[in-house]
């Protein structure tokens, strides 16, 4: 019998506290606060949607297990790992930029880290096909020194750096679809030949001046790290010729042995925070490929954790969709319910501005993946 995919969540997730605010604004100001922009709602929805359509009957709920303050300090500087605890210990405040810390996130956050540590695990020891973790607060944005948007640690370099060590592995890609750029991850892992870091996002958005396709790396870790920055308008069009044309050769090229995703929603058609074109079933279709190019690369193993994504009518359905890839199985839910709503946008057209600057990225590229096409720089 074929293995499922595995499901990690955690009721604590949803009880990081960040507060009050507009969008991204604190309290106060010239805009009535409504709910924080990184509040529970999207994904708390997509537990409920699953569990509506009775989708999670088809998946392995797994138990996530709490990082130690040891393996987020091999990431994170003791120091600022100290800072979130006493935060979160008192009234809470910013643990960096716009890495808002309530009270009893630094436990919860321990098992964000460790939610996606338990993926490695699940998908590494044979559990589960493979898995998609649920975790939150997000971790992508979160530098080695200090917190940013709304992220706190960073799970999946966490949870790198964990395979790794408790596994031997010598490659390790780490994807990043999250409509911002994974900078933290960037950083962390930018000397480092061992991990691949690939990141698709809109260009100029968050953080400033971050995700340029000219950062490619250095030391040992020069050609490591591919920016792919795209278009705002970019949609499903996009995303897929970046990924057959680009990632998918350079994995090839690499042979990772396990793939780790830092799974953004917010590339998507409705999101406040970002300006692309991504559907449901767009997203669907970027799992497929992902999940495709890990089983034939890494028998299968696959990790695919949350992060971004600002709508919280949209995210579920668009989340729905990757699961429901990852599975190879169809849910109840058929149809997107907002089909009306895209069908006219041009989000299955590759506009010339988005292939150009994909195309521009192979060039860049080239000089160090040989699958990409023969040095131009010669």
């Amino acid at each position: 019998m074929e293995r499922k995919t595995g499901f990690i969540v955690h009721e604590s997730y949803f009880w990081h506290d960040t507060g009050n605010g507009a969008l991204s604004l604190p309290p106060g100001g010239w805009i009535e606060a409504d709910e924080h922009g990184e509040s529970p709602k999207s994904k708390r929805r997509i537990k409920n949607l699953l569990e509506r359509s009775e989708f999670i009957e088809e998946l392995q709920t797994i138990k996530p297990k709490e990082a130690t303050r040891e393996e987020v300090e091999k990431i994170h500087d003791p120091s600022y790992v100290e800072k979130v605890k006493q935060l979160s210990n008192a009234d809470g405040g910013d643990a960096g930029l716009a890495a808002l810390v309530g009270r009893d996130s630094y436990e919860i956050a321990l098992l964000s880290a460790g939610g996606t540590m338990t993926g490695v695990d699940a998908v590494m020891n044979g559990d589960v096909q493979n898995v998609y973790t649920l975790t939150r607060p997000p971790g992508h944005h979160a530098e080695k020194d200090q917190g940013m948007g709304f992220c706190l640690f960073n799970n999946v370099a966490i949870a790198a750096n964990y395979a790794r060590e408790k596994y031997g592995l010598k490659r390790i890609m780490v994807l990043d679809w999250d409509v911002h750029h994974g900078n933290g991850t960037e950083n962390i892992f930018y000397e480092d030949s061992e991990i691949l870091f690939i990141s698709l996002h809109q260009e100029l958005n968050f953080p400033p001046n971050r995700g340029f396709a000219e950062h490619t790396g250095s030391g040992d870790g020069e050609g490591y790290n591919v920016n792919i920055p795209l278009p705002a308008g970019t949609g499903n069009a996009g995303y897929k010729y970046a990924l057959e044309k680009l990632v998918t050769p350079i994995a090839k090229e690499f042979k990772p042995e396990l793939i780790i995703v830092s799974a953004g929603q917010d590339a998507n058609v409705f999101d406040p925070l970002a300006r692309m074109m991504v559907t449901a079933e767009g997203y669907g279709e970027i799992a497929s490929l992902v999940k495709e190019m890990a089983g034939n690369l890494c028998s299968g193993r696959l990790v695919v954790s949350h992060e971004g994504g600002y709508s919280a009518a949209y995210v579920p359905f668009c989340t729905l969709r990757i699961i429901e890839s990852l599975t190879g199985l169809k849910s109840k839910v058929t149809a997107d319910p907002y089909q009306e709503v895209i069908e006219t946008l041009p989000t299955n057209i590759l506009k010339k501005n988005q292939k150009e600057a994909v195309d521009e990225i192979v060039e860049r590229q080239s000089r160090y993946w040989n699958n990409l096409k023969v040095n131009i720089y010669d």
